[in-house]
C-alpha cells in the first residue's frame, strides 16, 4: 500500500496537491490527508472534511517514541470549532514492523505550514507536549536518578560490582532515552518561519520538495 501520494496539479489547476497516508494502526483504515486549493483535506474511517486553511486555530508538533519506532514523530491540527486532527510520521505494516515515512511527513507538515502562512493565518504553533506533563517528566526522571544513583551507592558499598555495573548500563539507556524525550519535547512556540527541528524528521531540505 501506498504511504503517501505527492501528485503535481494540472496545468490551471493551482497550486499543487500534496497528499500523505498513514495507518495508526493494524485494524484500522488509512488515515488520509491532502493539502488542496480548498484546504486541508483529510478522511479517518467513515469521517471526513476539508478544512478551509484560515479556519486551522493551531498546530503542535511534538515527538512521541514507542518501543517499536523510536523515530516517530506526531502533529496535531486543531479547527477552530476545537475538531482536531493528528498526524504520525509512521504507519503500522506488519504486528512486528512500524515503518517510518520521515520525507514524506516531513514534505507534508511543511508544506501545511507554507499554505497557512500564505493565507496570512494567526494561527498557534505550538512546539513540544504540555507545560504541566513535562514538568511531570522533569520530575520523575529526577526521581529515578535519585532511586539509581541510591541504589549504586548500595551495590558498591556491598561489593555487588556485578549490580553496580547493570544498574550504570540501566541508567545511561533510561537517561538517554528519556533526556532525548524530554530535550526534544520542551513546550515552546515557533513561527512559519522557523519550524522546530527536533521535532521534525531529518531529510536533506532540497530533497523535501
Amino acid at each position: 500500500m501506498p504511504t503517501s501520494l505527492p501528485n503535481q496539479a494540472g496545468e490551471g489547476e493551482g497550486a499543487r496537491t500534496i497528499s500523505y497516508v498513514y495507518k495508526a494502526s493494524l485494524i484500522s483504515s488509512a488515515y488520509q490527508f491532502e493539502l488542496t486549493e480548498a484546504g486541508l483535506s483529510w478522511r479517518i474511517g467513515r469521517r471526513s472534511g476539508v478544512w478551509p486553511y484560515a479556519d486551522i486555530a493551531s498546530i503542535r508538533l511534538s515527538y512521541r517514541p514507542m518501543s517499536m519506532q523510536s523515530r516517530r514523530f506526531r502533529a496535531d491540527i486543531e479547527h477552530r470549532s476545537g475538531q482536531s486532527v493528528s498526524i504520525f510520521s509512521t504507519s503500522w505494516q506488519t504486528v512486528a514492523l512500524m515503518v517510518p515515512q520521515d520525507r514524506d511527513y516531513r514534505a507534508f507538515i511543511e508544506q501545511l505550514h507554507e499554505r497557512l502562512k500564505a493565507v496570512g493565518g494567526n494561527d498557534a504553533l505550538i512546539g513540544g507536549i504540555g507545560p504541566i506533563v513535562y514538568a511531570g517528566c522533569c520530575l520523575l526522571l529526577t526521581l529515578v536518578a535519585i532511586a539509581i544513583a541510591g541504589l549504586l551507592a548500595r551495590a558498591i558499598a556491598t561489593g555487588q560490582f556485578a549490580a553496580a555495573l547493570f544498574l550504570v548500563g540501566f541508567a545511561a539507556l533510561s537517561g538517554w532515552q528519556m533526556g532525548d524525550f524530554i530535550w526534544r519535547n520542551k513546550p515552546r512556540l515557533y513561527t512559519f518561519d522557523d519550524l522546530p527541528e527536533t521535532l521534525l524528521p531529518q531529510w536533506p531540505r532540497n530533497q523535501v520538495k
